[in-house]
């Protein structure tokens, strides 16, 4: 009687295991898809090259771009800055028909691209990287 209640509640253990183990391996999955996010937009973004423990300010490391963004210290920005060096309203990214376009705002310290100050809509391409105050973005279309 014993033991086929032992082997009962050892059936049931491994069970639970398993359980527990494909619960663990489905949040991982549901959290790395929410990461990448869903359609052709989630391989365009912006990254930090900065590291995030060196500037003054809170920043996130990966940016995803939709059709829209912008970047500046007032709130109203997509991507919100409090560099001093960044102007509320310092630029902004736009996409038509799968490209990516570069517009600085007037911003006061100016919009570099490559090195470059920009004054003009510029187009971006995959490995270009965006400077804007103390920080340094690299521009990814995958």
């Amino acid at each position: 009687m014993y033991n086929i209640l032992a082997l009962l509640f050892k059936y049931i253990f491994i069970v639970i295991i398993y359980l527990f183990i494909f619960s663990i391996i489905r949040l991982i999955y549901l959290d790395i898809r929410g990461i990448e996010g869903i359609g052709s937009d989630a391989n365009v973004y912006l990254k930090l090259i900065n590291r995030k423990d060196s500037l003054p300010f809170k920043i996130k490391e990966y940016y995803f771009i939709k059709e829209v963004i912008s970047l500046g210290r007032h709130g109203d920005n997509t991507i919100v800055v409090k560099d001093p060096f960044v102007s509320k309203r310092h630029f902004q990214i736009i996409e038509d028909e799968g490209d990516y376009y570069l517009e600085d705002l007037n911003s006061a310290n100016g919009t570099y691209l490559n090195g470059d100050r920009i004054f003009d809509v510029v187009r971006l391409n995959d490995g270009d990287i965006i400077r804007v105050g103390q920080i340094e973005f690299l521009f990814v279309d995958r």
